[in-house]
């Protein structure tokens, strides 16, 4: 019943009741605000509405009346969105059971959030509804609606369940058909979904999104030209995402009909879902660039594929790298053909992409594997490859060219069948120097050993036995030594090699080692006659010709050769002076030597000789009978060289010409200032000895006892016994028998800590313990004669005491005693080693600027071997890394690099990428990153931290394939550098952040 046949029933009744009850008191009800909150609603006014029958509800309990209020309350409350709307309405039907609004109110409530989008709550209460009790009309409606809410709710199972019923209706019948066909087509059935498509396609409602669909079905179902007509009829009408949709439909079905050209400007149409594409569509338009030979572009969306782990991903890898061979770039082709060959999902693409990174890496090398084992795991993988004897080839090559030799020595020694004995010998010889150049000299031999063992070719028999004499002679096996040289001299082939013009230089000094002066003085004669290039070893070989003369008694052929070492003017011609000087005195020339002497000390004031010149200058005046003069040149000695070891000898001899010419007072005062300052030396003592004769001369012994008593060193015990003690202790010691000789001199020291023989005693217990490598406890005994007055015995001391704490790389104890050693030292040699470990103490006190001063020192030595140039040279320039004065860093790693071999050379080139990278020359900073990766793979340190400036260049050239691929192989290959490989880790973090921006295909975490 309708409220208006409700409405008249009711007037009727009130009628009646008016008539027939005059004074009877009824039940009335006023249906004005009623009607007013009907118009209201009807009005969609639902505010007010609600206002008025909230009202009503409170004024009436006609249960009727009541069940109408809650009813407009609760769909006021849904309209207005109110909170707890739903519970209202759900209130009404509980409260109302018998409403004849129930339904109404479901359906009424359902259809309000269809027109508002809201399917799924409209879901809810159409649900409630009783379909049954609706008209024919109604039903339809209510079918359709809620076939359209499971539709877009994805329920499609439920959908097509009301679609079905409607595929007759006028109505929705078309609707109905549309969206079963869109239904089969979203689930791949898409002959349903073109026969439903087919029977709406002349609605005008259905036909622009038909035509997208249309040209999908046609695709998928390999109707490329189909729907290539379809997409290009619709491409002009549809808007900007229809547009990209329907270019990518024409650009793949082009692709798939290997149409590339025609497909490009399709493919490049495309926007990708929320402006991003994937793998699939980088892939695609980068196949159809490769297919059109245009391989910088195909380049250009390959390495957009970023850790990729599917066929697709196998074959753009593949692709990339045929690309990157086309344009040259082999390091980046080695590097995508090692990604494609670790998939396995195109056996033949993976065997072949096998092919090309072995090949690569035995031609440009390889820094995550030695080329070795890459060339060896491909014969293991494909035995029976066509290419298998290629490969073989190119691994015996790569034994040389990888320069790793290490490893390739130890694949070849493992038994790998491979019996070509001449690569064999090369590789040993190489890795031999090697070691050699690391100062290991006793595992070098080791490796020249078994070069020597397989004798093929003639040039490395005959370099090996010339430097495993060099590494005997660094051993200090003189004799050794000398029989390896003459061997290199007899070999044939040694002349052509380029050691031969050295071979009578080492000869002669190994000779000259054994003191064998004769053969030394004709290897000497023979190096320099051979016309010799460099000037400074020449000077050299003249002073030790000179020297093997001087040994020999043969002072003319001496002088004759010191002066040539002086003419050639190169290297240390200071020595060649003095010598030429005291040689004269050999020859009874003391005139000569005199002048040669004063000449000398006139004309080189800062030669480290000085000291020596000066006291041989006044020994010659004093057996010339010149006294005054002689004590005048001792006196120049003790002053200008208070720390020499030759200022207590001066004092002494001082004193011995005052007491030889009665001059006693001055004799004491000399004895005396000698015991004082030189206490515990030998020439304390012999000076307590000259005194004592002075005070029996003057008749004053009682004063000599109390000055003697006043001595610490002098043991007022049995000298006798003291003496004999120390003499066997000091013949074990001369006769080498280091093990008794440390046993004798600690019992002397024991029984006599402070004899008259202690300070020798304490530094031949050094050399004693040194020797036999108990370096810790020689520390105290060398620290003995460095603490008190300059000897003989000072600077060897000092020699070896720092050298203990350098290798025990206590630089801050070692610094003092080099810096003495440097300032007090007589031997060249001594300087040279106090300056270079002062250089690199100071480094490694974080004290730079020193550091680079000494370098400096170093390199302006006339003689220094190029080992000792390189270590001075990188001193200076990781100096200037740690002070960031890049400026200088890059000129003296340029330096570097033209000296230096192995881990410092790595180093320099990895500075030099460096700094390219700065610089913004990426390519240039990449060639010289495969240079360092190529030519010094074996220093892993530096070949990772060059590949992760690689993998930056590669990022600003806008290739991220690289990028990602080098990152990623240094974190899986340099697990040992965790701070490297944590730096690898951001930057990679970095560059994925970035590409998923624009690649869906890549996750920033690596996920997918």
């Amino acid at each position: 019943m309708t409220y208006r046949k409700f409405l008249g029933s009711l007037f009727l009744l009130l009628g009646l009741f008016s008539a027939s009850a005059q004074q009877s008191k009824v039940y009335t009800f006023d249906l004005q605000p009623y009607n007013e909150g009907l118009t209201l609603y009807n009005n969609k006014q639902y505010q007010a509405s609600q206002a008025v029958f909230q009202k009503i509800k409170k004024q009436t309990k006609d249960q009727s009346i009541l069940a109408d209020c809650d009813y407009y309350i609760a769909n006021c409350a849904i309209r207005l969105s109110q909170p707890r709307a739903d519970k209202l309405m759900e209130a009404f039907v509980e409260n109302h059971p018998t409403s004849i609004k129930r339904n109404a109110a479901f359906m009424d409530v359902a259809d309000y959030y269809f027109s508002q989008g809201k399917y799924a709550y409209a879901l809810k209460w159409y649900n409630q509804t009783n379909a049954s009790r609706l008209s024919n009309k109604e039903e339809e409606r209510f079918n359709f609606n809620i076939g359209y809410c499971y539709f877009t709710t994805k329920q499609y199972g439920q959908a097509e369940k009301y679609f079905n019923q409607l595929i007759a209706s006028k109505e929705y019948g078309s609707q109905a058909k549309y969206y079963k066909g869109f239904m089969a087509y979203q689930g791949d059935d898409y002959q349903t979904a073109s026969s439903y498509f087919d029977e709406v396609s002349g609605d005008d409602r259905f036909n622009k999104k038909l035509s997208y669909y249309q040209a999908d079905m046609n695709f998928k179902l390999g109707n490329f030209e189909k729907a290539i007509g379809l997409a290009e009829k619709q491409l002009k009408k549809g808007d900007r995402k229809e547009k990209s949709e329907l270019s990518k439909i024409i650009g793949e079905s082009y692709f798939n009909l290997s149409k590339y050209n025609e497909a490009i400007p399709y493919l490049e149409g495309y926007k990708g879902k929320r402006n991003r594409w994937n793998n699939v569509d980088y892939y695609q338009l980068g196949y159809a660039y490769y297919k059109q030979k245009d391989y910088p572009k195909a380049i250009s969306q390959f390495n957009k594929i970023v850790g990729g782990k599917n066929a697709v991903a196998q074959n753009a890898y593949y692709h990339l790298g045929e690309c990157y061979l086309n344009v040259g770039k082999k390091q980046e082709a080695l590097n995508a053909f090692k990604n494609a060959s670790a998939m396995d999902f195109e056996p033949k693409i993976q065997e072949d992409a096998w092919l090309n990174y072995a090949k690569l890496s035995y031609e440009i090398g390889n820094a995550y594997k030695p080329v070795p084992e890459v060339l060896n795991e491909y014969i293991e993988r494909y035995p029976k490859s066509q290419f298998k004897d290629e490969i073989n080839e190119l691994l015996i090559s790569s034994y040389i060219t990888s320069k790793n030799y290490e490893a390739a020595l130890d694949l070849i020694e493992k038994g790998n069948n491979y019996d070509s004995k001449a690569t064999y010998q090369k590789v040993a010889f190489y890795r031999a120097i090697e070691v050699f150049n690391e100062g290991n000299y006793k595992e070098a031999i080791d490796y020249f050993d078994k070069s020597l063992k397989n004798e093929i070719d003639v040039n490395y028999t005959a370099r090996a036995l010339y430097w495993k004499a060099e590494a005997d002679y660094r051993l200090k096996k003189n004799a050794d030594a000398v029989i390896g040289f003459k061997q290199f001299l007899n070999q044939a082939g040694a002349s052509q090699t380029e050691e031969f013009k050295e071979a009578h230089y080492n000869l002669g000094y190994a000779y000259f080692k054994q003191k064998n002066y004769t053969q030394a003085i004709g290897e000497f004669n023979t190096f320099i006659k051979s016309g010799v290039e460099d000037e400074s070893k020449k000077t050299d070989a003249y002073l030790r010709l000179g020297d093997c003369n001087f040994v020999s008694s043969k002072y003319w052929p001496a002088i004759e050769a010191y002066n040539s070492a002086i003419n050639n003017s190169s290297g240390n011609v200071d020595y060649a002076y003095f010598q030429k000087a005291i040689s004269y005195g050999f020859l009874k020339r003391n005139d000569s030597k005199i002048k040669e002497l004063n000449t000398f000390i006139n004309a080189r004031p800062r030669s480290t000789l000085k000291d020596d010149a000066l006291f041989e200058l006044g020994n010659t005046y004093i057996a010339q009978k010149q006294n005054q003069k002689g004590i005048a040149a001792y006196d120049q000695l003790i002053s200008e060289y208070k720390g020499s070891s030759y200022a207590s000898k001066a004092l002494l001899k001082q004193g011995l010409v005052y007491y030889n010419t009665n001059d006693n007072n001055n004799a004491l005062a000399k004895f005396k200032t000698v015991a004082r300052d030189y206490p515990g030396t030998p020439e304390a003592n012999a000076a307590v000895s000259s005194a004592r004769l002075v005070y029996v001369d003057m008749g004053n012994v009682d004063e000599y006892a109390r000055w003697v008593k006043g001595l610490d060193f002098v043991e007022i015990t049995d000298s006798e016994l003291e003496n004999t003690t120390f003499e066997a202790a000091e013949k074990q010691f001369q006769e080498n028998n280091m093990v008794t000789a440390t046993k004798s001199l600690r019992s002397y020291l024991k029984s006599f800590p402070n004899g008259s023989h202690a300070y020798n005693a304490n530094f031949m217990l050094g050399q004693a313990l040194f020797e036999q490598d108990k370096k810790g406890e020689a520390i105290l005994h060398y620290q003995y004669v460095v603490n008190r007055s300059s000897t003989d015995f000072t600077e060897p001391s000092l020699a070896r005491l720092s050298q203990i704490y350098l290798e025990q790389s206590d630089y801050q104890s070692a610094k003092p005693l080099l810096m003495r050693l440097e300032n007090e030292a007589g031997y060249p040699q001594n300087i040279s080693f106090a300056q270079s470990n002062l250089m690199k103490a100071n480094y490694e006190l974080k004290d730079y600027a020193t550091a680079v001063a000494y370098a400096e020192k170093v390199l302006s030595s006339s003689k220094i071997d190029k080992r000792l140039a390189s270590d001075a040279k990188i001193i200076i320039a990781r100096s200037a890394i740690k002070t960031g004065d890049e400026a200088k860093a890059r000129s003296a790693y340029s330096e570097v690099l033209t000296t230096a071999t192995g881990r410092l050379a790595a180093e320099a080139l990895y500075y030099e990428g460096y700094f390219k990278h700065k610089d913004g020359a990426y390519e240039e900073s990449n060639k010289t990153i495969q240079k360092l990766v190529k030519d010094y793979s074996s220093n892993k340190e530096f070949a990772a931290r060059g590949l992760i400036i690689m993998a930056k260049n590669f990022d600003k050239l806008d290739d991220a394939f690289q990028a990602t691929y080098v990152l990623e192989s240094v974190i899986k290959n340099f697990t040992q550098y965790q701070e490297i490989v944590t730096e690898a880790k951001t930057e990679l973090q970095r560059i994925k952040t970035k590409e998923s921006k624009r690649n869906e295909s890549v996750s920033p975490d690596g996920n997918r």
